[in-house]
């Protein structure tokens, strides 16, 4: 599942994301607004596999604060969407699972804040068989708690945190930044840059003005944006 962005895709071991596996993704910070870059960021990736299988995408949550709207906005229309609200973590997990075996999504996106090593590798062992993506958004349990220190299976994890928009030159609000970092992939080095927020098609892009000379962290070292 490539994201259409060099920058991102040749970092990556699959040159995208592998379709079939677990990828987690947290918030930078407890703020509303990295909650909403991280909520965003996973319906971009599940908008674009959905577009290219062309089946639903599951949403499974046991919150009831998920804005349809700005999900359209990231390209992931109410229409294309199942939504499941199991009581707790474990039923969210369980209802993931079931799901892949069935296999009519194209893509499930689950909300957690508890779930152990065994469980995420049940779900990156089933996403592998079914050749599927797993999304699941890691929330704190608690303020001050990093959801992505807790060990886990999934293949790639990263931190997402709203970033300042560009300044235009009327009064209003640019495109929306976002800082992306992927913490973690398997068989591959970390790294992070600044992005723009996905479109109505869930894709990202990476902002003119920076696309020949920010810099961005790889591992230890430092590199320019190509």
């Amino acid at each position: 599942m490539p994201f259409g962005i060099a920058e991102i895709d040749d970092r990556l071991g699959a040159g995208g994301l592998r379709a079939g596996a677990l990828h987690e993704a947290a918030a930078l910070s407890a703020s509303l607004v990295d909650d909403a870059a991280a909520t965003l960021f996973l319906a971009g990736i599940a908008a674009r596999e959905a577009r290219a299988a062309g089946g639903p995408v599951l949403w499974a949550s046991c919150r009831s604060d998920l804005y349809a709207p700005g999900l359209s906005q990231a390209g992931l229309t109410a229409a294309n969407v199942i939504f499941a609200r199991p009581q707790d973590d474990a039923a969210l997990l369980a209802v993931i699972e079931d799901a892949v075996r069935d296999g009519t999504p194209s893509a499930i996106v689950g909300e957690v804040s508890r779930v152990s090593m065994v469980a995420t590798r049940r779900l990156q062992l089933v996403a592998a068989e079914a050749d599927m993506p797993v999304l699941l958004l890691r929330r704190p349990r608690a303020r001050d708690q990093d959801p992505l220190a807790e060990p886990s299976a999934a293949w790639t994890r990263w931190r997402i945190g709203s970033a300042p928009s560009a300044r235009l030159s009327v009064a209003g609000v640019g495109r929306a930044r976002w800082s992306v970092g992927l913490a973690r992939q398997r068989g591959g080095e970390s790294f992070s840059l600044i992005v723009e927020g996905s479109d109505e098609t869930g894709r990202l892009a990476v902002p003119a003005e920076l696309g020949h000379r920010a810099a961005e962290t790889v591992g230890t070292a430092r590199y320019a944006v190509a």
